[in-house]
């Protein structure tokens, strides 16, 4: 497809971010809001679906609003819109769907579908703007990635490592046999009394913590790139047992018989070590020129810190990242992925559903 400019308008509501972004290129942020809905979740320990889709219908609108004004641009300049149809909670991704089609068919728009997971890959591929630099300039301080690449796929529903060999094209190296990282860091976070969500408050109090505190497993799952973390979870729900601590994730915080900020340390430690060793690994029996990190507990410190350790030991092997907030539910994400399936004419009907379980491969 020849177009010489295209602004692509995204909308993402898989989970509890009801988001909207503009987005110039599938590269160029214009605009991304994000109406999070972490505060009214916390109080539940986690996602209440069916509040989730409702808060979801009260921000939409104005989000859609917010991002088209933020990029200063009306809906002349928008060329396509892109959405989330899955994986993700059914009632939530409805709402961004439906509100999507009929964006589209009041406009006369193309309408996009993006798998939540190529979303997040597509993260790396995005320039925030810079003040006083024009496009040409932006683009020529950042290269795109660059293919054969690994990415490593780490959020509170996946862990996955994917091979690009090109765009849109995904071959799937391992996955997680049970829990997600995120979910494990989650999970833990509850039995220690840390709060929701679990991976910043594990970050947080684990930067005071000896993450040789406690001896914890690692499941290697050998000859294979796949994950599981359940029997790590299983071992700090043990610790913490055996602690006396009840473990209904009240009372972990501030126990002299329990050293929480070791104890998060080593949870964290045990996961990035996993995650770190099996990235490279894959990274160097495919022969990739890049690693990528993509999903929410990519924001996390540790993990980023170690791969960029680890690298310098095994050759040059260049490693790119998304700022934090990239990293994290967004709507720029899933404009960048559009963009490339605008390109290639993958453009879907009025008729494309959501799909909860939707697989990238």
């Amino acid at each position: 497809m020849n177009i010489d400019h295209v602004n692509l308008l995204a909308i993402e509501t898989s989970c509890d971010e009801t988001a909207a972004a503009v987005v110039e290129d599938g590269r160029l942020i214009h605009s991304s809001l994000i109406a999070s809905q972490v505060d009214i979740h916390a109080r539940y320990g986690g996602v209440v679906p069916e509040v989730a889709s409702r808060q979801h219908m009260l921000s939409i609108i104005p989000i859609v609003e917010g991002a088209l004004r933020e990029a200063g641009v009306d809906w002349p300049g928008i060329t396509a819109i892109g959405v989330t149809r899955g994986p993700g909670l059914a009632g939530s991704l409805l709402v961004g769907v439906n509100a999507a089609k009929a964006l589209a068919l009041a406009r006369n728009l193309p309408l996009v579908g993006v798998n939540h997971l190529e979303g997040h890959i597509y993260a790396n591929w995005l320039i925030d703007r810079e003040e006083g630099k024009g496009n040409e300039e932006l683009l020529a301080a950042h290269a795109e990635p660059v293919f054969p690449l690994v990415c490593l796929i780490v959020s509170g529903g996946h862990t996955d490592l994917i091979l690009m060999k090109g765009h849109l094209q995904y071959q799937l190296l391992g996955s997680t046999r049970d829990d997600a990282a995120g979910e494990a860091f989650d999970k833990v976070a509850r039995l220690l009394g840390l709060g929701y969500p679990g991976g910043p408050a594990i970050q947080r109090v684990a930067a005071g913590g000896d993450p040789k505190a406690y001896k914890l497993p690692r499941a290697w799952l050998k000859d294979t790139l796949d994950f599981s973390f359940s029997g790590l979870k299983t071992a700090v729900l043990r610790i913490v047992e055996g602690a006396g601590k009840e473990a209904d994730g009240k009372a972990g915080v501030g126990r002299p018989d329990l050293d929480v900020a070791g104890l998060a340390a080593s949870f964290q430690e045990a996961v990035v070590d996993v995650l770190t060793t099996k990235t490279v690994a894959a990274a160097r029996k495919y022969r990739a020129r890049q690693i990528l990190l993509a999903g929410g507990v990519a924001a996390n410190r540790a993990l980023r810190e170690r791969i960029a350790a680890v690298l310098p030991k095994e050759g040059p092997l260049p490693v790119h990242v998304p700022r934090p907030i990239h990293c994290t539910d967004n709507a720029a994400m899933i404009a960048s992925a559009a963009y490339y399936r605008f390109l290639t004419g993958k453009t879907d009907g009025f008729d494309m559903d959501v799909v909860a379980n939707l697989r990238l491969v």
